[in-house]
């Protein structure tokens, strides 16, 4: 059992090292640090009360000024040729397929990141999504803002969006951010396809100005953002990795626990 056990504490030394060394070719969302690309979640914390945005016809508005309902952040851009139309396609598809009512018990805020676009594009893409809506809704539920660069840097800042350009495009992750009425940041949906259930709950334990992670939290840890690729992959060497820790922990402890103790002899 001795040479068993020296061979697993052995393997997990080895094999460490080199699952971290193969992971560092794929962008990293979810760990400690700030990463260059993805989503840190700051959770209770809150959204300048300063930000200002550009609504569909120029006209300048206070972030704070919408807050009035549980409210769904969405940071995209519109020229995006990646993950933007998918994952605005997603909230397209969860409003139509929840059976809560949008512009009543939740709205949905599209911000653009990218300052060159202006609110001609925002007017565009809003009256595009709001067509893949299959049910009857408030168009002013779900409305579309463009913003300068000043007042983007705030807002992704606040609420850990981190994204980097290269060339006339972005490299970036996507979440539904869910916002209270007084600012606080409560949730995080990551991804581009949302189940009704998360949607509700997001809603409900943030108009209860409740936070907390969503069950994305857990698959965001098995699944990276491939920003050059614009998809989700399996992170096979993270989950082998820890398999390979957690199982070495395991039959440690259970040869710990069989171990014969010596008897004392009086």
């Amino acid at each position: 059992m001795k040479n068993i056990l020296l061979s697993l504490t052995y393997l997990t030394i080895v094999l460490t090292p080199a699952l971290v060394q193969a992971q560092r070719g794929v962008p990293r969302t979810y760990e400690l640090g700030e990463p260059e690309i993805g989503i840190v979640e700051r959770l209770d914390e809150y959204i300048p009360e300063d930000v200002v945005i550009i609504d569909v016809d120029g006209n300048p508005v206070e972030f704070y000024s919408l807050l009035d309902k549980p409210t769904v952040l969405a940071l995209v851009y519109y020229r995006c040729p990646g993950i933007c139309s998918p994952f605005t396609e997603g909230i397209s598809d969860v409003i139509s397929r929840s059976d809560l009512i949008l512009g009543k018990d939740f709205q949905v805020i599209t911000v653009s990141f990218d300052p060159r676009e202006g609110p001609e594009l925002a007017r565009t893409n809003r009256n595009n999504y709001h067509h893949l809506i299959k049910k009857d809704f408030d168009p002013n539920g779900w409305q579309f803002f463009v913003a300068d660069s000043a007042n983007i840097s705030k807002l992704t800042e606040a609420v850990g969006f981190k994204y980097k350009r290269t060339g006339f495009d972005y490299l970036h992750t996507a979440a539904m951010i869910f916002i209270a009425d007084d600012g606080k940041i409560t949730r995080y949906l990551h991804g581009t396809y949302f189940l009704t259930i998360d949607l509700k709950m997001s809603v409900v334990e943030t108009a209860q100005g409740k936070s907390g992670p969503s069950f994305s939290r857990v698959l965001a840890f098995c699944y990276s953002f491939d920003p050059a690729g614009q998809q989700y992959v399996l992170n096979v060497t993270k989950i082998a990795g820890t398999l390979i820790l957690f199982f070495a922990l395991v039959i440690f402890l259970i040869l710990v626990l069989l171990k014969p103790r010596k008897q004392v002899t009086s």
